[in-house]
Parts: C-alpha cells; structure tokens; sequence
C-alpha cells in the first residue's frame, strides 16, 4: 500500500555495510507477489500475517512445491509490547536448530 519506506529503507541498506542479499525488499502488490514468492525455489520460508485466507491458500499451495515451511500468523497483536507479542515461542516455526551445545562440568 505504502512502498516509499520500503524503498528508503532500501537504500539505506545499500550504503551500510550488510553484504549484498542478506535483505531482499520486493515491492508490489501482495496478492500478485504472493504465488510466486511461495513457489520460489529459493525461498526457504514464509510467516503469512496478512490474515487473508484465499491468499494464505495461495501460500500453502506454493509452499508445498518444495516443502518449505510455512507459519500462518493468525494472531497479529495491537500492542506488541503485551506479554503474548514478546514470547520467545512466536519464531519457533521460523527457527532450525542444528546444534544445541550445554557445557556441563565433569
């Protein structure tokens, strides 16, 4: 609705010092970027937030081409700062551990 932030934001990045591709902005409308985000071969995943259930379809259906992960984020809170918006478990299904290291003395 609003891609002029985006934009600043992306030309900020572009003169930091954060390699190239760590953050991809794409502009557009959602429901044309959608299909083909999900269906990307190199997007490993998506946390839908939008709350549109025939664009969450669209998702899911793209999502199960390559078995990527997809979080559908039904619950967005108006105050981010209440303790349901601040539990770490909310990016659980955005995580992969690989290795968990715990030191224990002998």
């Amino acid at each position: 609705k609003f891609p002029l932030p985006a934009v600043t934001f992306s030309e900020i990045l572009a003169t930091s010092d954060l390699p190239g591709g760590v953050v991809n902005l794409l502009t557009g409308k959602r429901a044309e970027l959608a299909p083909h985000v999900a269906s990307h071969m190199d997007v490993n995943g998506i946390v839908d937030g939008a709350g549109d259930a025939e664009l969450s379809g669209k998702l899911q259906a793209g999502t199960a081409i390559n078995l990527k992960r997809y979080a559908n984020r039904s619950f967005v809170p108006a105050d981010w700062f209440t303790t349901r918006a601040e539990d770490p478990y909310w990016i659980l299904d955005s995580v992969e551990f690989k290795t968990a290291w715990h030191p224990i003395g002998l």
